[in-house]
């Protein structure tokens, strides 16, 4: 028997639960934290939304795991569920084991270049910097 047009797919709709559980963090935390998301993210506040939405099957990335626990101060219980679901939806696809690594907030302060453009590509490359150095880091072995 075919399945209906209106039932999800199996992955959707476990992505689905996922950002359930993360929605539902997200709304016990305060006003702009998915501002603090997206900048901690380095990415543009509609893509916030649609990796928390769960209307959109977009999946959350594994390597933004680690920075949405942080940001979101999500509990170990919080987490725990979090991983489970993660897991189901993406089950054989992903090695989530740095999804535990444990990561901080860091606030800079940095020049104003007086347009909204060239500030952002500057944040831009200031977090790429900054992932391509903890990948470094990982690579040699120091993050333990």
């Amino acid at each position: 028997m075919d399945r209906p047009e209106s039932e999800p797919s199996r992955p959707e709709a476990h992505i689905r639960a996922y950002k359930m559980l993360l929605l539902k963090v997200l709304e016990q935390r305060p006003s702009g934290t998915r501002q603090r998301l997206a900048d901690a993210l380095g990415k543009h506040r509609s893509f916030v939304t649609q990796i928390t939405s769960p209307s959109y099957a977009t999946p959350i990335p594994q390597k933004h795991l680690a920075t949405v626990f942080t940001v979101c101060h999500f509990s170990q219980a919080e987490r725990d569920a979090f991983m489970a679901a993660y897991r189901r939806a993406h089950k054989g696809r992903l090695d989530i084991g740095d999804a535990a690594r444990k990561t901080r907030h860091l606030t800079l302060l940095v020049p104003d270049l007086g347009d909204d453009k060239h500030n952002a590509a500057f944040d831009k490359a200031v977090g790429e910097f900054i992932q391509k150095m903890a990948g470094l880091m990982k690579k040699s072995g120091g993050n333990e």
